[in-house]
Order: C-alpha cells, then structure tokens, then sequence
C-alpha cells in the first residue's frame, strides 16, 4: 500500500543536520587524538568536512521540495520567501558575530580579522556575507560563517533555478553556466590584489556557491525525483539506498584521505581529485542517502527520528557556529585555568594525582558536550523565538495570518 505523500518537516533530515556539524566538529578537533590513532585513521577524521556538503545538498532538497511547485517570481513571494530566509538564518549568526568582534575589542585576537585594517568594516563585510567572496577573508569573525554566504547565494539564486528549470528545462544546463561563470570570474580576477577575490580556482570550487552549486542542485533533482515518485514509495523495510549511501560517503572521506595533500593547506580536500571528489562524488552519494532516509525504513532512520535527536538537529545551526571560535576559546581558557587551579590545589596538598583537564580528548569531549548544552539553551530561548516572532512580524510584507479573512492566503514557510 502506498504511504501518504512526504510532507514538508522529516525529523530523519533533521536529525542528519546534527550528523552534518558532528562530522565537521571532529574534523576540527581530531589533532587531539593525534597520539591515539595511526595517522592514516588522523587523515580519515580529517576530512569529515563533509557535514558542510551534506548541509548543502540538504538546504538544495529542501528549498525545492517546499517551494518548486509554489514558487512566483513576484514581489510579494520573493518578500515572503526573504523574509522565512531571514528569520532561520540571520538572527543568531548577526548575534553570535557580534559576540565575535566585541571579543576581539579584548582579546585583539588576529585569526578574528586577519590582518584588515578596518575592524568595524570588517563585521560590516560579515553579517552582510560579503567576506565569503574573498579568500584572505573568509575566516574572519566565525570563521566557519563563509558557508553561510554560499548558502545566501543558494537562496537568492533559488527562484530563479527553478523558473529556468519549468519554463526552458534547462536544469542541469544551469550548473554548468553557473560554474562557469565562476571560472570565468576567477580569470578575471586572479591577477587583481583584492583580498583574495575570486582569486584561484581552488577557493572558486571549495568555497563560493559558483564552484558549489552541484551540491545544491544534486539536493534539487532528489526533490523533483521524490515529487515523481510519492505514489511509488512503499516505506518498506528496504536498505540498499540508506546503507548503500551512507558506504558511499565514507569512501569518499576514504578517497580524500589517501589523496597528496597540496603545499600549504590541510587536508586531501584541497587537491584537485578532492575538490571532485568532494563536490561530485560526494554530493551524489548524500543524495542516494538522502533517498533512502525518505522512502526506506531502517535503524539509521528510526534513530535519526528520536526526539532528542531531533532537538540535537534543531540546535545544530548554532553548534556549527559557536563550535569553533570566540566562544569555543573562552571554554578552552576556563579549562587551562582549571587544570592550574587544580595543580596549585594538589602542589598544596603534596598529592602528584592527575587532572581531569589535562588531556586534549577529555577537554575536546567536555567541550563538545557543553556546546550541545548551550545550543539547545540558545536555540530554546534566542533562535526559536525569534525566528517565531519575525515570521509573525511585519517585516519585509505585511503578515497576512493576523487577519483572519486572509488567514488562508498566508504563505506557507
């Protein structure tokens, strides 16, 4: 028998967005246990960056699976649509760069801006997004924010995907323009000492939306895909699209890891088979996973449905914003300080014990665990209600639900 049609919230994808900013956690963090694993397994947790693609090739899924069929290039949809855009998005990326930029006033710590010489102009750049156009600046304030920007650009550039894709069916044809133009771009400005903009094509493909626009439309052709095929999906107790993409995403990790890595950077990602592999490859494989999670049942899925799973998921944004940073190196400062405290006590005490601080793995999975711990905190009482209150608000369009004669005519996020 057939299943009702998906519908536009599925907790299994939710909780693949706490999957997602774990995997980029680990990538961060996985020097810690440089003494513990052999360095081929050093290289493997290296490159689980991936969370950063399963997170585009999710937003292109999503996008297109609630707006494909509804979309209108008017003002008042494309206001609608900013303005659902803006109240996921902006609020505590705006709030948590803030934070960065007054902790750099105290700090003057320089991986926050990089040697520019504004730093007021330089905040401006980030919570704008303009930084993520220029390599020297793209790890200024919350270093990781640069996804953000190719994430604005996906959504700017949505609607119109998708009126292209109805009205020409010219789908794939626009990923091939898109990137491109960005090739394009990159010849133009190579030469030009402009921070960095545009300026090779390694940081085009790994970090502008125009050398990773395959990502989202991979997400994209699974919508239109899964919109075919409601009738067609059974739910059955089915694994070869879960278990068989999820296999596939780490040989794609495994590929990168055995990958020379290129002078000056850190990880086989930045090799010309990684940058394929990792927005190709790895993007299909996420979208074969992506499929199975929707039309299949499985353990992984059940578990990734678990409510507090879905709550881990919900709170993921801002783990992968605060987990690396200004508010990451405060804890880390807590814990030096602890680990002296201690010490001291013990040097007190005439006692040669150990500290619980004093291992770079426990103060990572302290860590870790405290992030989690603040952004469901944060997320409970700062992004949820505000995303809440600017839907409901006026801001951009008029909100057409406070009015119960039009209360049918709202749209819809």
């Amino acid at each position: 028998m057939a299943q009702k049609p998906l519908q536009n919230y599925i907790p299994a994808l939710t909780g693949v967005r706490a999957l997602a900013a774990y995997l980029v956690f680990i990538s961060h963090y996985a020097y810690a246990f440089d003494e513990n694993f052999p360095h081929g397994v050093q290289r493997f947790l290296n490159e689980f960056h991936i969370g950063v693609t399963i997170f585009f090739v999710l937003s292109g899924f999503l996008i297109a699976f609630r707006y494909f069929d509804n979309f209108k290039l008017t003002g008042d949809w494309f206001k609608q649509y900013l303005k659902n855009r803006v109240a996921r998005i902006y609020p505590m990326y705006f709030l948590l760069t803030a934070g960065a930029f007054i902790s750099y006033y105290f700090t003057h710590d320089a991986k926050t801006v990089n040697g520019f010489g504004s730093p007021i102009g330089l905040f401006f750049m980030n919570i704008t997004f303009v930084r993520g156009f220029f390599d020297q600046l793209k790890f200024t304030g919350i270093a990781q924010g640069w996804s953000l920007t190719v994430e604005e650009c996906f959504y700017f550039s949505a609607p119109f995907v998708f009126y292209f894709a109805k009205k020409y069916n010219k789908f794939w044809l626009q990923w091939a323009v898109i990137t491109l133009f960005g090739a394009g771009l990159v010849m133009i400005f190579r030469n030009v000492n402009w921070y960095g903009f545009f300026g090779n094509f390694t940081f085009m493909f790994l970090y502008t939306f125009l050398g990773r626009c395959f990502e989202f439309f991979a997400g994209i052709q699974l919508a239109l895909i899964v919109k075919r095929r409601q009738d067609k999906i059974d739910g059955q107790a089915k694994t070869w699209f879960t278990y068989g993409g999820f296999l596939a995403i780490f040989v794609c990790v495994w590929i990168m890891s055995i990958l020379p890595i290129p002078k000056g950077e850190i990880a086989g990602l930045h090799h010309p088979f990684g940058i394929v592999t990792n927005n190709y490859l790895l993007a299909t494989s996420i979208a074969v996973f992506f499929y199975g999670l929707l039309t299949e049942t499985t353990i992984l899925k059940k578990i990734l449905s678990f409510k507090f799973v879905e709550l881990l998921g919900k709170s993921s944004y801002i783990f992968y914003l605060i987990h690396l940073g200004w508010m990451y190196d405060l804890f880390h400062n807590y814990l030096n300080k602890w680990n002296d405290d201690i010490f001291e006590l013990y040097d007190k005490w005439g006692k040669d014990w150990n500290s619980p601080f004093q291992y770079d793995n426990l103060n990572v999975l302290y860590a870790f665990i405290v992030l989690n711990a603040v952004s469901i905190l944060l997320f409970k009482t700062i992004e949820e209600p505000l995303n809440h209150y600017i839907r409901q608000s006026d801001f951009l369009i008029k909100n057409k639900a406070r009015n119960p004669e039009n209360k049918s005519e709202a749209i819809k996020a």
